[in-house]
Order: structure tokens, then sequence, then C-alpha cells
């Protein structure tokens, strides 16, 4: 099981910003067996959202959102009302966060931070997606993880160093922050950058330590 734990309200409402009508998608996953994104939290959500003044588009509840596939799936009955939205709120882990931005031109605001994979992978199988780092920031770079992804574990990118897309390690891996800043450009949300993220702390994670091990 995948463990999260849902951000501060007032954080999510932070990202939200301006913003008026929201599309909120839960996980009937893990995160309901955490009680951080199921069918319950979902309705306690909407109800929040609404009291602060937020259009509640439409809600969506998926068996899994770490699995792209089912995402796309599930979402396809409410393209209509994902369209009329200004963003998407996601209760789920952050693969799930991930894995939902693959599957809409819409910003997907992370409502949880995951703080432990419980010793499992998600079910998004062609790469490592999420590490668990316990403060999510797929807010700022558009639902492309810089912890997972990026080959120096940058959090303010990009280094300067990939050439044509690809990641001055390797040529065989795409610059993530490329990625980021193609999604944010497409998203006309490149104002996200000028956030300057502060350094990870591990401690909130309960697996401290992870990024030395990896």
């Amino acid at each position: 099981m995948l463990i999260t734990k849902q951000k501060p309200l007032e954080q999510i409402l932070g990202y939200i910003g301006n913003e008026k009508s929201i599309f909120l998608v839960g996980c009937k996953g893990c995160a309901e067996g955490c009680h951080t994104g199921g069918e319950k939290e979902v309705s306690e959500m909407k109800q929040k959202l609404e009291q602060a003044g937020k259009k509640v588009a439409g809600t969506a509840l998926i068996d899994f959102m770490c699995n792209d596939s089912q995402v796309r799936l599930m979402l396809q009955p409410h393209e209509t009302e994902i369209l009329a939205s200004d963003s998407l709120l996601a209760l789920c882990c952050g693969v799930g966060v991930q894995a939902t931005s693959s599957v809409v031109d819409k910003m997907v605001h992370p409502g949880c931070n995951t703080v432990s994979l419980g010793g499992r992978h998600a079910e998004w199988r062609e790469a490592e997606r999420c590490m668990e780092c316990g403060d999510c920031v797929l807010e700022y770079t558009g639902g492309i993880c810089p912890v997972a992804r990026c080959s120096k574990f940058l959090m303010n990118g990009p280094c300067g160093g990939s050439v044509k897309g690809k990641c001055e390690v390797s040529q065989d891996i795409p610059c993530a922050w490329q990625l980021i800043i193609d999604r944010l450009t497409k998203l006309g949300r490149l104002d996200k950058m000028q956030t300057i993220v502060a350094p990870k702390d591990w401690s909130v994670s309960l697996t401290a330590g992870a990024a030395s091990k990896r």
C-alpha cells in the first residue's frame, strides 16, 4: 500500500488560487485505505472547496490512479466536466497525480503527500515515478517529479547540462526539467517556475534517507 497523508486545506487552496472551477479525483485503492482519497474523503473535500467559494465541476473515483490507462479510461465519461474546469485536484499518491497529468491537458494539483510505498510499487510499470519524499512538489512542476526523474534530484532546474532534451548523465535519459518546462509551457503555467522550492526535508518521509539509497 502506498501510504499518503492529505495536505493541509490551506495549502491546497493556495495551489488552486483564483481558479473557480475544480474537478475532483479520488483513488479507491491505496488512498481509500489510508483515508486520504476514497469516496468519503472526496465528498468531504467537495464540501470544503464549495465552502471556500469554489465550484466542483465534477468528481471521479478511480480504482487505481497509479495506472495511467485506467485513469484515461475512467476519466473519459467526464471529458465535458473536465474541459469546463480550471484544473483538477487529485487525492492520491504522487504516482496517481503524474498518471492523471499524463492524460489531461490541465493542471493537476496534488492533494496528498506520499510518505511511503509500504514496500510495494505502483501500477505504472514503465518506470519508478515516486520516491515517497513526504512533501510532494508536483504542483510546481506540471505533474512531472524532479525528485524521481532528475538524475541530480534538482528541485529548481534546469542545470544547463542537457543537450537536445537529453540528460548529460546519459543520452538515454530524457532531461526531466526539459519535460517540466515543455509541460508548463503547454499549460500556459510557466509562472510556476518562479516559485523557489526549498531543499528536500526527508524527515517527513517514512522512508527517510531513501534519496541516499538510490
